[in-house]
C-alpha cells in the first residue's frame, strides 16, 4: 500500500487452541478492564478479542449495554462465538479498516496492537469509533518485550535447516515505546493519553503449545510442515526446563 504500512500476512490463529492455553493473556487482560470505568450502560468495542475470554468478563460489567467484539482472523471469531454464544456482536474485522454504524462509548483492548504495524493509522481509527469522551484502555506488547526469550531463539534461526526460511524475514511486531505512542494517541485526535511500559513475566502452562501458537506463531508459520515439531523441539532444548515468557506490556489510558 503506498499510504500505510500492513502488518505483513504471515500467520494464521487457531482460535480453538489459543482458547485453551491462552490463561496468561486471560490474566493480564482482567487486570486492563478492571482499568475501564463503566455504569454498565454502555457500548464497548473489544478490539482484538481473540477467542472471547475477555470479551465474556466485559459482558458482565455491561448489564445494560452492549459489546461488539473484533477481531481479523476468521479461527478466532469463531472461537468467540463459541465461547459468547449467538447474541453477541462478534465481527470479523481488520482495525486499519475499521467503521462502525455508530460511536462507541469506550474501546478495551489487550494484546493485539503489537501485531499491527501502523500504529499512527490504528489510533485515528480507534478515535473515528470512540464518541467524544469515550475511553480507550488498551495493553499490548511494548518496547523490550520478549527480548530475553528472542534472544535465545534467534541463533536457531540462522542455523540448518532453518536458515533458509528466515534469510529474508523480519520480526511482524511492533514493540512501541510509551512516550512516542502517548504522542501518536494526541496526533489521533485524542484529548489525552497516558501511557506507561510494565514488566510482566509468565511462566505459562503449557509452554510449548503457549510457545507455538503465541510467541513464536510467525516463527513456526514461516516453515514448512515438516520442520514446524522440529523447530520446537529445538527451542524447548534451547529455553531448558522452566520456560519464562519476559513479557513487557506497553498500557494505555487515553480520551477521545
Amino acid at each position: 500500500m503506498i499510504t500505510y504500512m500492513r502488518m505483513p500476512a504471515i500467520r494464521e490463529w487457531d482460535g480453538a487452541s489459543y482458547d485453551r492455553i491462552s490463561g496468561p493473556m486471560e490474566n493480564l487482560g482482567r487486570d486492563v478492564l478492571a482499568r475501564l470505568e463503566l455504569a454498565g450502560d454502555e457500548t464497548v468495542l473489544d478490539a482484538g478479542c481473540g477467542s472471547g475470554r475477555i470479551t465474556e468478563a466485559l459482558i458482565e460489567r455491561l448489564p445494560r449495554g452492549k459489546a461488539i467484539a473484533v477481531d481479523q482472523s476468521p479461527s478466532m471469531v469463531d472461537a468467540a462465538r463459541q465461547r459468547l454464544g449467538s447474541s453477541v456482536d462478534v465481527r470479523v474485522v481488520d482495525l486499519l479498516e475499521l467503521d462502525l454504524e455508530e460511536p462507541v462509548d469506550a474501546i478495551l483492548s489487550t494484546a493485539t496492537f503489537h501485531w499491527i504495524a501502523d500504529h499512527d493509522r490504528l489510533f485515528k481509527r480507534l478515535r473515528g469509533a470512540l464518541r467524544s469522551g469515550g475511553q480507550l484502555v488498551a495493553q499490548c506488547g511494548g518496547e523490550g518485550n520478549i527480548t530475553v526469550l528472542r534472544g535465545t531463539v534467534l541463533p536457531l534461526l540462522s542455523q540448518e535447516p532453518y536458515a533458509a526460511h528466515f534469510r529474508d524475514w523480519s520480526p511482524p511486531w511492533n514493540y512501541a515505546g510509551a512516550d512516542v505512542t502517548q504522542e501518536r494517541l494526541i496526533a489521533a485526535g485524542f484529548a489525552s493519553a497516558r501511557c506507561w511500559l510494565q514488566p510482566a513475566p509468565r511462566e505459562p502452562e503449557y509452554p510449548r503449545e503457549f510457545l507455538s501458537t503465541i510467541v513464536l506463531g510467525p516463527h513456526v508459520q514461516q516453515l514448512p510442515e515438516e520442520l514446524r515439531e522440529r523447530f520446537m523441539d529445538d527451542v524447548m532444548q534451547a529455553l531448558g526446563t522452566t520456560v519464562v515468557v519476559d513479557y513487557v506490556r506497553l498500557n494505555i489510558d487515553a480520551v477521545a
